[in-house]
């Protein structure tokens, strides 16, 4: 009878566990190491603007964001190591300026990663030369 007391107990006790942990919303882990973007950025307007980068400039987030030490098969988004982060951050205060000084914060009319990189990793210099015209 005491055996069979105790498991109702363990088994109540686990079930209100479970049913606690599946209705607590879970809170997004804060972004750590924002020096160009809102500090407060909500999680998912983050990955909006990451995935933005990737369309952008063709890549992948492993381009910018260095592989974790402790797991090398997941990435480590607050790290500065990656260089291409940092020249990330100098294009994205660029656009700022621009935007700011010529567009006036106009959405419609703006500088982005995309006006230069068009989905290239480096910005072209030149237009791809023009197909010959046909006689």
């Amino acid at each position: 009878m005491k055996i069979r007391k105790s498991i109702l107990v363990v088994a109540a006790i686990a079930a209100v566990g479970t049913l606690c942990s599946l209705t607590l919303p879970q809170e997004p882990e804060k972004a750590k190491n924002l020096k160009v973007l809102p500090k407060n950025m909500e999680h998912e307007e983050l990955i909006t603007v990451m995935k933005g980068f990737n369309a952008a400039l063709g890549v992948k987030c492993n381009f910018c964001h260095e592989p974790r030490k402790d797991d090398p098969k997941k990435l480590d988004f607050a790290s500065d190591a990656n260089e291409h982060k940092g020249i990330a951050r100098d294009m994205l205060r660029m656009t700022q300026r621009i935007n700011k000084k010529f567009f006036k914060g106009s959405e419609t009319m703006s500088v982005t990663c995309y006006t230069c990189h068009n989905g290239n990793k480096e910005p072209k210099v030149k237009p791809d030369a023009a197909p010959e015209a046909a006689k």
